[in-house]
């Protein structure tokens, strides 16, 4: 099933900071029905980094969590779907509990936690929601005890490092500030440089949907300032390691994250570039639209560098006579 890009990056995004954490599921199915939870995380007893490097969301992800992300805010029904797919989870465990004689740790089951960028004051009245006292934080509002779940406005979180892993997921300024932020850390932040990755890629599927509306082409912006790092990031890390097969590995991933997978013969192609074409490659590669200019594109390269080594082998005082020849870089 295809995701749109907000739900390609977010998913993608928690697994690229909850991983170090603990187990992350992503689009964990139920098996009562079709349904799938965004994310189930399950926390280990021995993570790899420190709960807290993740600020905030380290704090919310201390027991098992059903993480369910909204771009916009949920209406009542979307609501109730997630706090649902959670309870059928529950049920499952029940199963599996009363089928291995064992008794269930109502306490330790999990909770829900919906991540809204916005969340209208009658939507948390509704469904009892107050802020959570236990965590503390504006933004963050707790459903009564045995709903087993909390809402996360994240465009009501305040402005603190210990938000900032949140608040990417916003929208207008509180994302850009957020991107600033991110863009100010220092390289050596366990999260920065993969975050700066995803964004880039959330940026480029986002870019290649047909008629955006004004909401994708304000998310383009808000991702255009941590996109420019990212790839300049990615040129620096080709031309510092110095070797031709570290470039054609990085434009390599940016073809696939602009086209998909593409075929045998095209790779090989590309693999036959020099080092100057490479980077004449990453110059003009957002500006092709489909994998057609990308051959053209090669195309064009090749009969240029044909007739190099042609005007080369007649300046020596060579003849050629037969063009067709493979020439190889």
């Amino acid at each position: 099933m295809t995701r749109k890009p907000h739900d390609n990056f977010a998913k993608d995004y928690f697994e690229e900071l909850l991983s170090p954490l603990g187990k992350v599921e992503i689009s964990r199915e139920i098996t009562d029905e079709a349904r799938q939870i965004d994310i189930l995380f399950s926390p280990s007893s021995s993570p790899t980094v420190l709960p807290e490097s993740l600020g905030l969301l380290g704090r919310l992800v201390t027991q098992t969590s059903s993480i369910e992300i909204f771009r916009n805010q949920p209406n009542l029904f979307q609501v109730l779907m997630c706090a649902n797919k959670l309870y059928s989870y529950f049920a499952e465990l029940n199963r599996l509990a009363r089928r291995e004689n064992k008794s269930l740790d109502v306490e330790g089951l999990g909770k829900l936690l919906i991540i809204s960028t916005t969340a209208s004051v009658d939507l948390l009245e509704g469904f009892g929601a107050t802020l959570d006292s236990e965590i503390n934080c504006h933004g963050v509002y707790s459903f009564p005890q045995s709903w087993f779940g909390t809402i996360i406005v994240v465009n009501k979180l305040p402005v603190t490092n210990e938000t900032l892993w949140l608040r990417i997921l916003g929208k207008g300024k509180v994302q850009r500030d957020a991107v600033d932020e991110l863009l100010a850390l220092p390289d050596t932040n366990l999260y920065k440089q993969n975050t700066l990755r995803l964004i880039a890629n959330w940026r480029i599927l986002t870019i290649k949907q047909s008629n955006l509306i004004d909401e994708d082409q304000e998310l383009v912006m808000n991702l255009s300032t941590a996109y420019i790092e990212w790839e300049q990031k990615t040129l620096e890390q080709g031309r510092e390691q110095g070797e031709l097969k570290g470039t054609q590995k990085i434009i390599m991933r940016l073809v696939n994250q602009r086209f998909g997978e593409i075929g045998q013969p095209l790779m090989e192609q590309i693999g036959k570039l020099s080092t100057e074409q490479l980077e004449e490659l990453t110059d003009v590669l957002f500006t092709f639209s489909a994998t057609t200019d990308l051959e053209q594109w090669l195309h064009a390269e090749v009969k240029v560098s044909r007739l190099i080594v042609v005007c080369l082998i007649n300046f020596e005082g060579y003849v050629v006579s037969d063009l067709s020849l493979d020439f190889k870089h």
